[in-house]
This record gives C-alpha cells, sequence and structure tokens, in this order.
C-alpha cells in the first residue's frame, strides 16, 4: 500500500484514544524480568526457579481470534497532524468493503483492488488504537501506517475490539518470530520468551492458536540453535512452564524435553515443570498415533523419574497420583495412555533384535524344531543364547510323519509318562492338523513357542539400558493390574497378546508379566479372567502362553491351575471348554491331578462324565491316574454313584409332563429329580419358581425333555450355555421375563431342534434376533415384545 503526502501541524493527543498495546520493548529495549516467586523451588546456587507465577488474564471480553472477515476500509493520505479536522469532514472519506485475511505477516484482501490493491505489511503498521470521540466514525480501529491512516470500520463494538486485538496480536507475534529467528545474547532472548509467554497468558483472546503460537516459535528457535548448555535448556524450560499447563508441547518441542530428560534426569525441572505436563498428556491425551512424540516424551520423562534415588517408589507415587485417592479413577483416558507407553517402551527393548529377524528363526524354522540352525548368520549384539542340543538325523522330505506313539498301560501312571507321551500326541497332533496343505503360511505366534523344544531353551541378552526400561515398564504393568477398577480395561488391552515374540520367549519379562497374569487368575469378574482365553479359535492366548509346556511356564502348573479354576468356577463349565483343554491340555491335566490338584481332579472327572474323551484306553489312563491319589479317587467314587443314579434317572418310566411349584428352588428340583425315574419327562415348567442357572445342572440329565417353561425365573446366561451343549433335542424354550441377555441367547443357536422360542421382556438387541433367526431354521413361533429387536 503506498502512502505519499505531506503536511505538518500538531499531533493530536494519545488521550484521544484507547490505551494502544502494552509497550513492552522487544530484545534491547526489554524490561528486567519476573523476579523469583521465593527461593524454595530454585536451584541451589545459581539458576531460575522451576516454576514462574502465573500473570492473571485481562478481565473483560473474550474474544475468538480473527483470522478473515467482512469490513471496511478507508486510507486518509494525510500526515496525523490534521486528522481531527479530516475525519470531521464526511465528504473527503470514501469507503471501500474487503474480505480481509490476517496471515503471518501480512493483511491481505481477497480483491486487491482500490485502497487494498496490495498486501499491508505488519512492519508496516507503526501503531494501532480505537478511535473514541463525538465525531470519530463508529466502531473504527485507526491503522497508522508511514505515510497516512488506515481505517477499519466493523459493525458493531464488539467486531471493532476482535479485529483490534486479532490484528494486535498478529503484529506482535510478527515482531517477536521475526526478532527470535536472529538471535544475538542468550540472556536477552530468554528476556524476551518471558514476554512472549506474559503476552500470551495475559491476552484477552480465547484461542488455542494463542498459546500454541508461542510454543512453535520457541521449538524453532531451540530446532535451530542445539549448542545449548544445560543451565539454558533450564531457563527456557521455566519460562514455557505457564503455556504448558494447559496446552500439550508441540513435536519439536517434545525432542527437545526428551534430550533434557536424558541428559538431566534429576534435574528439579524434571519433577517440577514436566510433571503437570504429562499429567495432562495422560489424562488428556485421545491417540499416540497422531502424535507419536507426545508418547515418547512421557516414556522418557518415567524413565527420568526412575532414575532419582528413590527409583520405582518416585514412579508408583506418579502413578498413584494419576489414578488418585478414590476407588475409582476420574480420568478413563489415562490407562489406556499408560499401556501405550509400556507397550512401546518395552517393544523398543527389542527393536534392535527385531530389526534384525533375518538372524533368528524364522516362524518355519521354529515350527521344524530349528533344523536349519547350521544355515543361519552369525549372532547379533542381541544375542540368542541357546545350548547345544543333541542334534538327531533330519528326516527328509519324503518320509512319513511319524506314528503316534500309543499310550502307555493304564496299570502304571507316572509323571513322566503323562508329560511325555500325552503331551507328544497332543502336540503332533496339534501340528498335524494346523499345518496347511501347502505348509507356506506362518504358523500362529504362541503355537510356534510351545511347539518348538529349541525355542523353550531360548534367552535373550539386552544391553544394561535396555534391561532397565524393561524392568521399569514391566514394574508399571504390575502396578496396573493392582487398581481393581483398572484391571478389566487392563485385561482388555492385552488381549490379544500385544507383544513380539521376543518378548514371549524372554524369560524375565515373561516371568515379571507372570504377576499381572496372576491378578487376572484371581479376578472373579468374568469380563477380566476370561481375557486370559484366546479372541477366536486358532489363536492362542495368555492361558496357552502360561501352561505347562509353554514357552512362559516356569513352575509346575500352579498359575495354569489357578487360571482353570477360576474359568471353570465361571461360565465357562462346558464342553467347549472341556474339549479344548482335552486337545491341548490333558497331559498337564493329568500330571497335576497326579500330584493331588483337586481342580485337575475335577476336570477330569468332568471329561468323563461328559464324555469328552471317546478313546478308551486314555479313558482307563485317566481312571487310573484319578485313583492314584486319595482325593481323586473320593471324586471317581462320587462320579460313579452320580452315573449310576443317572441310569436310573433316565430309566424309562416316571411322568411326562411335571410342574414345581411357585417358590421351589435348585435344592427342591435336585431333590425331586433324585427320588426317581424320569426318563418318560417331555414336558418341565418352573414358571415363577426361584430356580437359577444352577439348575442347568439337573436339566441336562434329562433325555427326552422337549418342553422348558423358564418363566419369570432367575435362570441366566450361564444356564443357557449349559442347556445349548446337552439338550440339542429342545423344541420349546420360554425365557419370559428371565435375566438372559444376548452373551446367553447367542448360545441357542446350536439348538437347531427349537421351533418356538419366547424371549418377552429380555435383554435381547436387535443384531442377535437376527442371527438367531438365521441360525435356527426350524423356528416358527418367536416372541419378542418389550425388547429392542420388537422396535427396531
Amino acid at each position: 500500500m503506498d502512502f505519499n503526502g505531506s503536511g505538518g501541524g500538531n499531533e493530536l493527543h494519545n488521550n484521544q484514544f484507547y490505551p494502544c498495546e502494552e509497550s513492552k520493548p522487544l530484545l534491547d529495549e526489554m524490561s528486567a524480568p519476573t523476579p523469583p516467586e521465593g527461593n524454595n523451588n530454585a536451584k541451589q546456587g545459581a539458576g531460575p526457579p522451576c516454576r514462574r507465577s502465573l500473570l492473571p488474564c485481562s478481565s473483560g471480553m473474550r474474544y475468538k481470534l480473527l483470522q478473515e472477515g467482512d469490513i471496511q476500509v478507508c486510507v486518509v493520505k494525510h500526515p496525523r497532524t490534521f486528522l481531527s479536522k479530516i475525519l470531521t469532514s464526511k465528504f473527503l472519506r470514501r469507503w471501500e468493503p474487503h474480505h480481509l485475511t490476517l496471515t503471518n505477516s501480512t493483511l491481505v484482501s481477497a480483491t486487491p483492488t482500490g485502497y487494498m490493491e496490495t498486501a499491508l505489511s505488519y512492519s508496516c503498521i507503526e501503531d494501532l488504537q480505537l478511535l473514541s470521540w463525538d465525531n470519530a466514525p463508529k466502531y473504527c480501529v485507526q491503522l497508522s501506517v508511514p505515510g497516512g491512516t488506515v481505517l477499519l470500520q466493523a459493525a458493531n463494538s464488539y467486531l471493532r475490539d476482535q479485529w483490534f486485538h486479532s490484528l494486535q496480536w498478529k503484529k506482535k507475534i510478527y515482531k517477536y518470530r521475526k526478532v527470535l529467528n536472529n538471535p544475538s545474547r542468550w540472556e536477552v532472548v530468554l528476556k524476551e520468551i518471558r514476554a512472549l509467554v506474559d503476552m500470551a497468558l495475559t491476552s484477552p483472546l480465547h484461542d488455542e492458536s494463542i498459546h500454541q503460537a508461542p510454543l512453535h516459535i520457541i521449538s524453532t528457535l531451540l530446532a535451530e540453535n542445539t549448542n545449548l548448555g544445560a543451565q539454558d535448556h533450564e531457563n527456557i524450560i521455566v519460562a514455557i512452564a505457564p503455556l504448558l499447563e494447559n496446552n500439550h508441547p508441540p513435536p519439536d518441542l517434545c525432542e527437545f524435553f526428551c534430550k533434557h530428560c536424558r541428559e538431566r534426569p534429576r534435574s528439579m525441572v524434571v519433577i517440577e515443570v514436566f510433571t503437570p505436563v504429562v499429567q495432562r498428556i495422560l489424562k488428556h491425551n485421545m491417540d499416540f498415533g497422531k502424535c507419536p512424540r507426545l508418547r515418547l516424551f512421557t516414556q522418557e520423562y518415567i524413565l527420568a523419574l526412575n532414575e532419582l534415588n528413590a527409583g520405582m517408589e518416585v514412579v508408583k507415587k506418579f502413578i498413584q497420583s494419576m489414578h488418585g485417592p478414590t476407588g475409582q479413577c476420574p480420568h478413563p483416558r489415562v490407562l489406556p495412555n499408560l499401556v501405550a507407553v509400556c507397550l512401546a517402551a518395552i517393544y523398543s527393548c527389542y527393536e534392535e533384535f527385531i530389526n534384525s529377524r533375518d538372524n533368528s528363526p524364522s516362524l518355519k524354522e521354529i515350527r521344524n524344531g530349528c533344523q536349519q540352525q547350521s544355515e543361519r548368520k552369525p549372532p547379533m549384539p542381541l544375542r540368542l543364547l541357546r545350548p547345544e542340543p543333541p542334534t538327531p538325523p533330519p528326516p527328509t522330505a519324503l518320509s512319513p510323519p511319524p506314528p503316534l506313539p500309543l499310550s502307555p498301560p493304564p496299570s502304571i501312571v507316572n509323571s513322566s509318562e503323562i508329560m511325555v507321551e500325552l503331551e507328544r500326541n497332543n502336540n503332533t497332533a496339534n501340528v498335524l492338523r494346523k499345518t496347511p496343505a501347502g505348509g507356506d503360511s506362518e504358523p500362529n505366534l504362541i503355537d510356534c513357542l510351545l511347539v518348538s523344544p529349541a525355542l523353550n531353551a531360548l534367552s535373550i541378552q539386552l544391553p544394561a539400558q535396555a534391561d532397565r526400561v524393561l524392568a521399569c515398564f514391566a514394574l508399571i504393568l504390575k502396578m496396573l493390574s493392582d487398581y481393581d477398577d483398572w484391571r478389566p480395561a487392563l485385561a482388555s488391552l492385552l488381549q490379544p497378546i500385544p507383544f513380539p515374540k521376543e518378548a514371549l520367549a524372554h524369560a524375565k519379562f515373561t516371568k515379571e508379566l507372570k504377576y499381572v497374569i496372576q491378578r487376572f487368575a484371581e479376578d472373579p469378574r468374568q469380563e477380566v479372567h476370561s481375557c486370559l482365553l484366546s479372541v477366536r479359535s486358532g489363536k492362542d492366548g495368555w492361558f496357552q502362553l502360561y501352561s505347562p509346556g509353554g514357552v512362559a511356564c516356569d513352575d509346575d502348573g500352579e498359575l495354569f491351575a489357578s487360571m482353570v479354576h477360576i474359568l471353570m468356577g465361571s461360565c465357562y463349565k462346558t464342553k467347549k471348554f472341556l474339549l479344548s483343554l482335552a486337545e491341548n491340555k490333558l497331559g498337564p491335566c493329568m500330571l497335576l491331578a497326579l500330584r493331588g490338584n483337586q481342580t485337575m481332579v475335577e476336570i477330569l472327572c468332568l471329561m468323563l462324565e461328559y464324555n469328552i474323551i471317546e478313546n478308551k484306553d486314555t479313558q482307563l489312563q485317566i481312571i487310573s491316574t484319578l485313583e492314584s491319589t486319595q482325593v481323586g479317587l473320593r471324586m471317581y467314587e462320587q462320579l460313579c454313584d452320580r452315573q449310576r443314579e443317572l441310569k436310573e434317572l433316565q430309566r424309562k418310566g416316571g411322568p411326562t409332563r411335571l410342574t414345581l411349584p411357585s417358590k421351589s428352588t435348585d435344592a427342591d428340583l435336585a431333590r425331586l429329580l433324585s427320588s426317581g425315574s424320569f426318563g418318560n419327562l417331555e414336558n418341565l415348567s418352573l414358571a415363577f419358581t426361584n430356580v437359577t442357572s444352577a439348575c442347568a445342572e439337573q436339566l441336562i440329565k434329562l433325555p427326552s425333555l422337549k418342553q422348558l417353561n423358564l418363566w419369570s425365573t432367575q435362570f441366566g446366561d450361564a444356564g443357557l450355555r449349559l442347556l445349548s451343549e446337552h439338550l440339542a433335542c429342545l423344541q420349546v424354550l420360554n425365557l419370559c421375563e428371565t435375566p438372559v441377555t444376548d452373551a446367553g441367547l447367542l448360545a441357542l443357536s446350536s439348538m437347531k431342534s427349537l421351533c418356538s422360542l419366547n424371549m418377552n421382556s429380555t435383554k435381547l438387541t436387535a443384531d442377535t434376533y437376527e442371527d438367531l433367526k438365521a441360525k435356527l431354521p426350524n423356528l416358527k413361533e418367536v416372541d419378542v415384545r418389550y425388547t429392542e429387536a420388537c422396535y427396531s
């Protein structure tokens, strides 16, 4: 914009205008910095305080930073001496409408014509004021430039003030950016940084960019000046600390903070300045994938805490502060963010080894027992320390697979036979069943670890620093598992297994993680201990990893027995769960039963009772195992008694219809069914009784049952799962006003004989209803009134 004019006269007094921008000089004109707030937070000796006092924001109206907008423009090409006379002469003023954009350096019009034919640079604006006297045009902002004045007229006073503060902010930020890009003396630069921070804190503009712009300027300054000393680092961090209490640091600033945490972990700045920043990140960050340097900064901060004298005690107190003093953490994002940091840190411990997987056993080699080990490259810095196993002659490509060994005679049963013979049967059968015809697909991760005897002897040697990182974040996972409210979400986040195979083969890591799995196995809540199992068939989980024979199992099966006990006590006392144990873990079950473990004795008895084991020799071996201990013999005798009672119950005879009186209980039903033969019972009504899912144990003994009425009972999901596995001939089922949910109703899809189903007043959803209709071809009568499916 060109201004050419001449004239003279007296200047207008400044009291004719609103107060202009705060007169804070730049660089050499800068006033003295804010004195320290006391000596408590100051370092011993020289140095700044670790926290600065926050300046109060200006009171009054708050505005959003303008980036563009419509406004009237008038240019007066006269010196300021005659401005008062000119403004009172209306015929000398000509206003043009423009759509102005406030860029980082200039004021630009969308229609570059007339007054705004050329952009107006912020560096040309000498003064910026609001006009306020009687004859002045309304709602005007005055921009004093060399050779004249630019008047901007808004539609109302609020827009005028918004334009004024936005232009004032853009002008100041432009000057600070220009000055700080060419620093001369760092003590003066520090004063400028403090003035910039104070300006952002006291601005009446209420916008995220108001605090982010100074942070970006400072991060650029630090990125271009990497030779700063440690004291300069701390001075800058303390200066910008007030801005970080309500804003995430930008990526370049995170890199600077990470460097400070690594080089000076014992600095008081880490504790007093970084702590609120990291707390805010953990509470409010939504996705570390979009800002990975925030995660890296959090990781380095925790490692810096771990380097203090108290070490993990400081980290533990930090985790406690993030959870809060109550039993329920009020911040739902804290746990997912902490777990993401832990997973990334643990992965980084094995990253060098993972990036060198060409030198580690491939999945196919693991599957084949690492038979091509001699052809592998030399070891890497993270070495595989492997004892020399005896080398059996390698099988030829055309040789048939070895036949499955026969089971030992049932007369003599010992632990070595169970471990060697039965586990070999199971593993060999699994290999043959899971290997595809082509043999080119990658096998299952945990399955590779379980099958490979060479990998069971594998140990990974980490550098000292990586070992400390692993110990720190593994201990944090253990701390997280101690909080009852966090445990369900933690179990869900660790399913499926999120760690690399190198970590799962590292004995130190799996030993540390065993505590977390134990806490899951001890938790009575189904949403917690159910995460021990795999997410789908063919995908192994923690249950398989810590089972005897698994690469992480370092005990005699105590954790495995604990996991089986909690799963059996929940809703997993089903044929499907028992069948998976029989197929994959029969050997460990028999070994632990032989050692007197009551849970495993119960498992073996249930396998016999539900006819899970079809092989006669294996059945006799299980019986011999049960008879080898007192607890096993007692439970086996009880099983035989139940079998005799079951035969008597199922013997033909008795009524075909039976209705229990209201208020009857599970015990009443069991007592009634034990009193005679009910082999002909086809219709049973338990409506309006007090029976629960526990009565399913009695109902599955009725071989001829075709109609079952459970209206207004407490029969739930666990009972439905059991019925669906044993009463395949059931045709009519009434679940009206029962507490069943989708979790149990989905199990009914296996009852193909159902032709009438009443789900009135249950928690049935539309998706489950559609799924049942698709999977039950004989279903003709359905009642879904007063359910979600009814209104879809």
